[in-house]
């Protein structure tokens, strides 16, 4: 993915209304983009540090119950929040969701 095309994604997901955050990191769990900012800097450092622990572990999971199989996707959903994540070549797209209210739509 280029700079250009993760600029891109960031934005266009800022503009859900229920995103309350996005962290991107590498492989080795270094953060190289977020919207998690001053007051937020240590939730954000938080999320980038377990998330990318725990989608490791979902990866194994489904590789040990299919080699020729890999992790696309994983959603958590809370009472609180969802946490999506996507997996990519380089990077670890992690989006925290609020909770959505009865009848609105994902825009």
């Amino acid at each position: 993915m280029s700079d250009v095309d993760i600029e891109d994604t960031i934005n266009r997901i800022k503009n859900h209304k229920s995103v309350q955050g996005i962290v991107i990191v590498n492989h080795e769990g270094t953060i190289t983009r977020t919207t998690y900012l001053n007051e937020k800097k240590e939730e954000g450092d938080n999320i980038a540090k377990s998330i990318p622990i725990l989608a490791q572990k979902a990866r194994s999971l489904v590789r040990d119950l299919d080699p020729t199989n890999d992790l696309a996707f994983l959603r958590i959903k809370s009472k609180q929040n969802e946490i999506l994540i996507a997996p990519d070549k380089d990077l670890l797209l992690i989006v925290i969701q609020g909770p959505k209210k009865q009848g609105e739509d994902d825009q």
